[in-house]
């Protein structure tokens, strides 16, 4: 069972469709006594930075629970797009700041690159780290990317994967238990299924 936490800034529906594609159970809530008891998490995010830390204060108990189940349970963690963003130290799009799970930080594309911002459509990810999560996908996948904010680790050994555009961005991190895909999984097709259910089958906790 995988557990997606929803503070209201999420692709919920699109997650739970293809978690049960690939027949995977899955519950989706908010509700703290549940999350402790839950065996791995999905960060799901869609929006602004400062709004979705906001969001997951705004939930009494949700960041502490996080925290503990996180950093002391050693459970593993996925975010998603934003989610992935959250996992940083503080993004440019706000002052708030993230979860710290992961060091690095969000920043926002150049805007003299020539290129439209966000970044939005398929596009390739490069495996320059091993990682499950990466299991059996060939060299140079395709995944389906929206956004206008990257992460940039500040540990190369927490990079998985990356993405050009314009420049070359994170797209995949992991630290121990804890892991971000930039792009859109769930939307993704073949590849995304693969992702996700390396997540879901074959990572153990930490």
């Amino acid at each position: 069972m995988i557990t997606i936490i929803n503070y209201g800034m999420g692709n919920l529906g699109s997650i739970v469709n293809m978690l049960k594609r690939i027949g995977v159970q899955a519950q989706v809530t908010e509700d703290v006594a549940q999350i402790e008891r839950a065996e791995k998490l999905i960060l799901p995010g869609v929006g602004a930075f400062d709004a979705a830390m906001e969001r997951i204060g705004s939930i009494p108990g949700l960041r502490e629970v996080l925290d503990y189940k996180v950093l002391e349970e050693g459970i593993p963690l996925l975010g998603i797009c934003l989610g992935m963003q959250l996992l940083t130290e503080g993004s440019e799009e706000g002052k708030l700041p993230g979860l710290g799970y992961i060091p690095g930080c969000t920043l926002h594309f150049p805007s003299d690159m020539g290129l439209k911002i966000p970044h939005m459509g398929w596009n390739h990810i490069h495996i320059c780290n091993d990682s499950p999560l990466v299991h059996d996908l060939p060299e140079e996948p395709r995944f389906y990317f929206v956004h206008s904010y990257y992460v940039q680790c500040a540990n190369p050994e927490h990079v998985v994967c990356t993405t050009d555009y314009g420049i070359t961005f994170h797209s995949v991190i992991q630290k121990d238990h804890v892991y971000g895909a930039q792009f859109h999984p769930e939307k993704s097709h073949k590849f995304g299924m693969r992702l996700l259910e390396n997540f879901a089958k074959s990572l153990i906790r930490a």
